[in-house]
C-alpha cells in the first residue's frame, strides 16, 4: 500500500488560525495521550504564535506548556514552527540566541523544528538548522510558497535543494495563503521528489476553498506527510480536517498510520472547547468562511480580514477595493515578497498608507525601511533603483546576511533580567518578548510586583 502521514494542527496551527491561539494548556490535558496513540506522525504544538500568546493573554510559561505537554505524549512526535533568524518574535536576533533558543526547545522535549524564512533566503536558516541537527533535533527547512512572475516551479524546486544542501533533515511546502493549486501542487511535489531524497511534508489552509483537492494530488504525486486540524478546528484559514482526509485517502489505497476510533475521541473532546470559544466570542464565524479572493489577490485569509477590520476602524471600508489591489503593485515593487510574518503585515500597511494617503510611498513604516536596506534578507527579485530611492532614498543596501551585523546579545539580555530570570529558559523568554516576559516572571517571583504603590497622606493637629 501506498504509505501517506498525518501531522496535526490542532494545538498550534488549527487553533492559532481559528481564535487566535487563546486556547490553555489545560483544554489539552485531558485529550494527550488519546493523541498520543492514535497514530500521526507528529504533534504540531509550539512555536508560531504560542509563546507570544502564553505570556501576554493567558498568564502560562510557554516552557512549562512545553514540558507538560512532553511527559503525557511518550511516542509521538513533537512539532514547532521557528521563523529563522526571527525565532518567534519580528526581527533577526544575534546568532547565540538563535543557538541557545534551539538548544533549549530541543532539551525541554521537540522532536521536530520546522524553521522558514519569510524570504526564503536560506541565510537566515542556517544558524537554526546547523544547531538544532548538532542538539539532536531533526530540522525540517520550510519553503515559504507563494505566487508571482518569478515564484514557479522551477524557482521552488531548486529552492528545496539549496535547504537540503544547507543541511535540511526534511523539506516542507508551506501554503501559508492557501494558493497551491491541486496541478501545481502535483508537479512541484513530483518534481521535488524527484531532484532530492528527502521527506516532504505538505501544509496549507483551507481559505480559498482547494485546500482538500491539493492535498489529494500531492498525495498522489508522493508527498511523504500532509497537515490536518482535527474536525472542532478546521476549515476556513484553518488546515482541512484530519478525519474527512484520512478516510477520502484510505478510500484510496492509502496507509495513514491512523487510528479512526482515537481520532474520533479526540473529535469528541474538542468540540466543546470550540463550542466554548465560540459562546465567548473569541471564534468569529467569518475565520470559517471560504475567501476565494485569496486566489484572485494571493494573500492570506488571515491578512484579507485585518485589513477590512483596520479600514473599518478608520471609517474606510470604502476603501478596501483599492487596498486589495494595492496588494500586487506592493509586492511588485519590493521585489514579490512572499506573504507570511512578518512581511504579511508589513506589506499590508503598506498598502494601507498608500491608499490612504492618496500618494505612493508618501508614509512608509520603519519596517519597510529596513527590508528594503536589506535588514530582513535578499528580495526575491532585486528592488528597482526608482522604488529604493522613494523609500530609502541614497542610502546603501546590506549585501551580506543581516545576522552577521548583529553582536552577541544574551549577556545583556541575562544582565537585564537578572533580577527575575531563574533559568536560562527565563532569559530567552525576555529575548524574545521582553515586556511581557518581565510582567509575567515579575509576577511570578514578586507578588507586589504589579501592584500600585499607594500613598497616604497623614495629617497631625499640633496646636492641640
Amino acid at each position: 500500500m501506498k504509505k501517506i502521514q498525518f501531522m496535526e494542527t490542532v494545538l498550534r496551527d488549527g487553533q492559532q488560525s481559528l481564535i487566535a491561539t487563546r486556547m490553555p494548556t489545560s483544554d489539552m490535558l485531558p485529550i494527550l495521550k488519546t493523541m498520543d496513540q492514535a497514530g500521526y506522525h507528529s504533534l504540531e504544538m509550539w512555536g508560531g504564535a504560542t509563546f507570544d500568546s502564553c505570556l501576554r493573554f493567558l498568564n502560562e510559561d510557554p516552557w512549562e506548556r512545553l514540558r507538560t505537554i512532553r511527559k503525557e505524549v511518550k511516542n509521538t512526535k513533537l512539532q514547532m514552527l521557528l521563523r529563522g533568524q526571527n525565532l518567534l518574535g519580528y526581527k533577526n536576533y544575534a546568532d547565540d540566541v538563535v543557538r541557545d533558543f534551539v538548544e533549549k526547545s530541543i532539551q525541554n522535549g521537540i522532536d521536530i523544528i520546522r524553521v522558514f524564512d519569510a524570504l526564503n533566503d536560506t541565510r537566515n536558516l542556517q544558524t537554526a538548522i546547523v544547531t538544532a541537527k548538532e542538539a539532536g533535533g531533526h530540522c525540517q527547512a520550510a519553503i515559504s510558497y507563494t505566487t508571482s512572475p518569478i515564484h514557479t516551479v522551477d524557482y521552488f524546486v531548486q529552492l528545496a535543494k539549496e535547504m537540503a544542501d544547507t543541511g535540511a533533515d526534511s523539506i516542507c511546502i508551506k501554503d501559508m495563503a492557501g494558493v497551491l493549486t491541486p496541478h501545481t501542487g502535483f508537479e512541484l511535489v513530483s518534481r521535488i521528489k524527484e531532484t532530492i531524497d528527502l521527506p516532504l511534508e505538505v501544509h496549507t489552509h483551507a481559505t480559498s476553498g482547494i485546500a482538500e483537492m491539493t492535498y489529494l494530488k500531492v498525495a498522489e504525486a508522493g508527498a511523504d506527510i500532509i497537515d490536518t486540524a482535527i474536525s472542532s478546528f478546521a476549515g476556513g484559514t484553518s488546515q482541512p480536517a484530519t478525519e474527512s482526509i484520512a478516510m477520502t485517502l484510505a478510500e484510496m489505497g492509502f496507509d495513514t498510520g491512523l487510528d479512526m476510533d482515537k481520532v474520533a475521541q479526540i473529535a469528541e473532546h474538542f468540540n466543546p472547547v470550540r463550542d466554548r470559544f465560540r459562546e465567548e466570542g473569541l471564534l468569529n464565524p467569518k475565520v470559517k468562511d471560504i475567501e476565494p479572493k485569496t486566489l484572485i489577490y494571493q494573500v492570506p485569509g488571515g491578512m484579507l480580514s485585518n485589513l477590512l477590520s483596520q479600514l473599518t476602524e478608520q471609517g474606510l471600508q470604502d476603501k478596501y477595493e483599492d487596498v486589495l489591489a494595492e496588494v500586487p503593485k506592493v509586492r511588485a515593487d519590493l521585489g514579490y515578497p512572499p506573504l507570511v510574518t512578518p512581511l504579511s503585515q508589513m506589506v499590508g500597511t503598506q498598502e494601507l498608507m498608500n491608499v490612504i494617503s492618496g500618494e505612493r510611498y508618501k508614509l512608509v513604516p520603519s519596517e519597510i525601511k529596513d527590508y528594503v536596506r536589506g535588514l530582513y534578507g535578499k528580495a526575491p527579485v532585486p528592488i528597482s533603483e526608482e522604488i529604493k530611492e522613494l523609500i530609502i532614498g541614497q542610502e546603501a543596501v546590506v549585501t551580506v546576511r543581516p545576522a552577521d551585523l548583529i553582536a552577541s546579545q544574551l549577556p545583556e539580555f541575562r544582565k537585564e533580567i537578572a533580577e527575575y530570570a531563574k533559568t536560562e529558559e527565563d532569559v530567552l523568554m525576555y529575548a524574545l518578548f521582553p515586556k511581557q516576559a518581565k510582567d509575567f516572571l515579575g509576577r511570578r517571583e514578586d507578588p507586589f510586583y504589579d501592584i500600585p504603590l499607594q500613598t497616604v497622606e497623614v495629617k497631625i493637629d499640633f496646636s492641640a
